[in-house]
């Protein structure tokens, strides 16, 4: 059996091994990532985990684990994905500037026949911003391939002022909510990471 990640995330893979997991193999499905416009977010990652998980499933073993993840930011029920260039970033920056919103991960692990898709919801409040603290933080170049156009786990983490629920959701896989997944089909992470 192969544990694999259908994510080219680095964040994801650093994760996965925090948790525990060794030698599992990445690959990036090529999946057709558009919804319908008024889906709630919970819905959109949900859904957009399931087709990355299954896309990968349709080229492995029926043992294999496939692990794949989505993650959105939403604002006042907008969802705000990767940023398209500088501009889009600084805007969604500037939306969420002195606002609380919400950081959505769908979670899907596939093996054989058993499916599983879940998702966590986080909720973040960033302090006020300034106009340049935003350019200078564009500027260097970390808000482009993130979701709401921020990382946590960089210096986005000095834009956040709160935050509730799993901080490794807004990293970009909720730990213990996979974790709890993974224990459904039979894998102990302990016992994985003592070897």
């Amino acid at each position: 059996m192969d544990i694999i990640l259908a994510s080219q995330s680095p964040r994801r893979k650093e994760l996965l091994g925090q948790m525990g997991l060794r030698g599992f193999k990445i690959t990036s499905p090529e999946v057709d990532e558009t919804v319908e416009e008024h889906m709630p977010p919970a819905q959109v990652v949900e859904e957009l985990s399931r087709r990355k998980a299954l896309a990968v499933a349709g080229h492995a073993d029926p043992d294999d684990l496939i692990i794949a993840a989505d993650t959105v930011v939403a604002l006042e029920g907008a969802v705000l994905g990767k940023p398209a260039d500088q501009r889009d970033a600084f805007a969604m920056l500037t939306a969420l500037s002195g606002n609380r919103h919400y950081v959505y991960t769908g979670l899907t692990v596939i093996q054989g026949d058993q499916v599983v898709t879940q998702h966590e919801c986080t909720t973040v409040t960033f302090r006020e911003l300034e106009p340049e603290e935003i350019s200078h933080y564009i500027a260097t170049g970390e808000p482009m391939d993130k979701a709401g156009a921020y990382g946590i786990q960089g210096l986005g983490a000095m834009l956040v002022s709160g935050i509730e629920g799993d901080y490794f959701n807004v990293v970009g896989l909720p730990i213990f909510r996979l974790s709890r997944i993974l224990a459904g089909f039979g894998l102990d992470l302990f016992q994985m990471a003592d070897h």
